[in-house]
């Protein structure tokens, strides 16, 4: 395993002098948050059931937060989407009575089958109990997991045409044909593909660490976002501009990104990447802050780090972040 700072120079993509991309080969990247979010508003809107308690449909998209993008390295498209989704539901009775409701969709990602998709029913506030809700948890769910697949199918065939990937031969061709051409897997071998990389999933994963410091989360808070801190406990030069859209810079370059949110003694929220990851390409860590007897438990989140590079950013948050932090501010442990 390469230390930080002296990463596998196969993941650095040397630009050509005539700045030619042939057939993508090198790591291209293309926003699908806009498109996705009009394509899952149209496609939950459609969304209505019926039965002998009534009828039901989907009336409002309260919420809809979160991401998509699509990749393309070395001829194979990575596909990365995650939100969370609120949608508002109107039943109404045999006797014409209406009803109003919630669905609750917390994890819509990639990494999970749309069958999968945990799909929460609830009645609203203040509403009699009435069998409509049954009819959403169990239909309206179902027709719900369809539009998500019917997302994500058009989004590997439709948003993608134009991102050209090279054939074994060297000919191109487009996202669309490849997905007409590959075969679909046998229902029983869907989570096995899931955990390979065959170019239509993100070969990326999550990383969850937890650490507790001898110190106040305001206190813990100023060490990651004051340059002058920051530079202290990782002992090399650091640009930290801690606002919403402020760029960082650590480790001598090493380590860059932005803040996307910060909550004062409670969250950030940050765009990460080491530098020798594909080019253009960011995790996002959400560190969470919570006071605990006098001291602060730390939980760190990152998602969309490399699967090559799990154990890769484990040790460098370990070594460079949170025994960095405890051996320069003596926040708890005694490194020996």
């Amino acid at each position: 395993m390469a230390r930080w700072g002296e990463g596998d120079p196969r993941w650095i993509v040397e630009q050509r002098a005539d700045a030619t991309n042939v057939n993508n080969w090198h790591w291209t990247e293309r926003d699908a948050t806009a498109w996705s979010t009009d394509k899952l508003k149209e496609l939950f809107l459609a969304v209505s059931v019926e039965g002998e308690e009534g009828r039901c449909e989907v009336t409002e998209v309260d919420r809809l937060e979160g991401e998509a993008s699509i990749n393309n390295r070395k001829g194979k498209l990575i596909f990365f989407y995650e939100w969370d989704v609120k949608l508002n539901w109107t039943g109404i009775s045999p006797s014409g009575v209406k009803y109003k409701g919630y669905v609750e969709i917390p994890n819509l990602s990639d990494e999970n089958d749309p069958s999968e998709v945990e799909v929460r029913v609830s009645l609203g506030k203040d509403q009699p109990d009435t069998a409509l809700t049954d009819l959403m948890r169990r239909s309206g769910a179902h027709r719900i997991r369809e539009a998500v697949a019917e997302y994500i199918s058009t989004l590997r065939t439709e948003f993608t045409q134009g991102m050209i990937l090279p054939t074994q031969n060297g000919a191109p061709h487009t996202a669309e044909t490849e997905a007409k051409q590959k075969p679909a897997p046998p229902p029983a071998q869907k989570k096995v593909e899931k955990c390979q990389n065959t170019g239509v999933k993100i070969p990326t994963c999550k990383v969850r660490m937890t650490e507790t410091f001898l110190t106040s989360p305001e206190e813990l808070y100023r060490v990651l976002t004051r340059q002058e801190l920051v530079q202290g406990f990782t002992h090399a030069p650091a640009t930290v501009m801690a606002d919403k859209g402020g760029k960082f810079h650590l480790l001598g370059g090493n380590v860059s990104g932005e803040f996307i949110e910060l909550e004062c003694e409670k969250r950030i929220v940050m765009s990460w990447r080491f530098k020798t990851w594909p080019a253009g390409h960011h995790a996002t860590i959400t560190l969470t802050f919570t006071e605990k007897r006098g001291e602060t438990e730390l939980q760190m989140e990152a998602r969309g780090v490399p699967q090559s590079e799990e154990q890769h950013m484990r040790d460098g948050w370990k070594r460079y972040y949170f025994d960095g932090i405890k051996q320069t501010f003596g926040y708890g442990a005694l490194l020996l």
